[in-house]
């Protein structure tokens, strides 16, 4: 195996480059359906009760990313493109996000850049790219919070900054959807373990150590623990403005009682329903739209990639034998997270689940995929890692039509895609 170069280039160029090409091609059809779909149904209204501050709706989220669907329709109209806008910019974010979290993690340019293809083709972020809900602004959050993280962690030097953005991030990300919230407890609970692993005498005081040398695990304990319980509170400002009593803590914390009761609640079946091991096993897919609108049969499919989601379990596996064999921080950590945000919907008291809550989890096995395929490369292997890159990028270009509703031939044209019953 060759050994990465001890001062290998920074890839920030061809970060650029890979974002601004995903955020062109999240562009094409944007304002196609000119009709909100799926979910926008309730995000939408939800995000104009924040422009008029009269009433609050969609009360079982909270409400960051309702804001930032509202700054789309304050910049650009309350109409397709301003509905839309935020989701693709920040669905571009995510992705860079994670190519940078690849890089300050691994150090080498090839995990960046695969984690970038990976991801870009992964279809569950380009899909929500192009769509008026709230989980990307929560994923893109996440992976802001974890590229900083990780550059923490690889240039101490810039520790005390990173992680206070990390912080703001890791808020954000909770305020926008609470799937975030066992992902937001993860960098506190490994500074905490850092140091307690370290054996320092001083646990509170002490400024040696992993993850960030110079930092005492009290500074650590508000910039992790702190800054994003203060910054998630500070994202309820709009009901100050409504007939709720949130303007004190007590009606901060009723209000996320009628949350939790709101999130538990028993629904309707629904069509589109699933549980988490037919996410994970990429069996249950969700049609977003398949109906004539615009002058056109259209269709908006929501599965992932084939080709990332069942050879990324193989690598988290790898993931999970070669980080505890070689004990590398970055392979563990991946696994972790993945676990951490699959996990949540095995216990959540959630009656009516869907494939889009494994959106973070999917981020996670793209960059599996991206780190075993580096690997497989370094070893002088040459055809896997070049059918797995041409595999993803292959089916994305297949699959295209179907993510960006373009104009369909027939009523039965889902059927080119639609391999198995669980994908109609």
């Amino acid at each position: 195996m060759s050994l990465p170069s001890e001062h290998p280039r920074d890839p920030f160029a061809w970060n650029v480059a890979i974002a601004l090409a995903f955020l062109a091609l999240a562009c094409v059809r944007l304002t196609v359906p000119s009709a909100p779909f799926f979910d926008e149904v309730h995000y939408l209204p939800a995000a104009r009760a924040v422009l008029d501050l009269q009433m609050a709706t969609n009360l079982e989220h909270p409400p960051l990313a309702k804001q930032i669907i509202a700054l789309g329709m304050a910049l650009f109209g309350d109409r397709p493109l301003g509905w839309r806008i935020m989701s693709a910019v920040f669905g571009t974010l995510a992705l860079f996000a994670a190519m940078r979290a690849a890089w300050f993690s691994s150090r080498t340019r090839m995990a960046s850049l695969l984690t970038g293809l990976f991801v870009a083709t992964n279809f569950l972020l380009f899909v929500h790219a192009r769509i008026a809900m709230l989980d990307v602004f929560m994923v893109a959050f996440v992976m802001v919070a974890l590229w900083m993280f990780a550059g923490a962690v690889r240039e101490n030097e810039t520790g005390r900054w990173r992680l206070a953005v990390c912080g703001v991030a890791l808020g954000c990300a909770m305020a926008a959807k609470w799937n975030a919230i066992p992902i937001a407890v993860l960098p506190g609970l490994a500074f905490f373990v850092g140091r307690l692993a370290a054996g320092r005498r001083r646990l509170l005081l002490s400024r040696r150590g992993w993850p960030v040398a110079g930092m005492p695990l009290w500074e650590a304990g508000v910039w992790l623990g702190l800054v994003p319980l203060l910054v998630y509170a500070l994202t309820f400002w709009p009901f100050l403005y409504w007939n709720l009593p949130v303007s004190n803590v007590e009606g901060l914390i009723s209000l996320h009682r009628e949350m939790l009761a709101l999130q538990t609640q028993v629904p309707e079946p629904h069509p589109y329903q699933s549980n988490w091991w037919q996410w994970v096993a990429n069996s249950r897919a969700i049609w977003y739209l398949y109906e004539p609108v615009d002058g056109a049969q259209r269709g908006v499919m929501l599965i992932g990639n084939p080709v990332t989601m069942w050879f990324g379990l193989v690598a988290m596996g790898w993931c999970a034998w070669a980080g505890w064999r070689e004990k590398r921080k970055d392979l563990l950590a991946l696994v972790v997270l993945y676990a951490a945000s699959l996990l949540l919907w095995v216990v959540a008291p959630k009656a009516v689940q869907f494939y889009f809550h494994y959106f973070l989890a999917g981020m996670f096995v793209s960059g599996a995929l991206a780190l075993a395929v580096e690997r497989l490369w370094q070893r002088g292997e040459r055809l896997v890692p070049w059918a797995l890159t041409l595999g993803a990028l292959a089916f994305f270009a297949y699959w295209f039509p179907i993510l960006t509703a373009a104009p369909l031939e027939s009523d039965q044209s889902f059927l080119r895609w639609a391999w198995t019953a669980g994908w109609r």
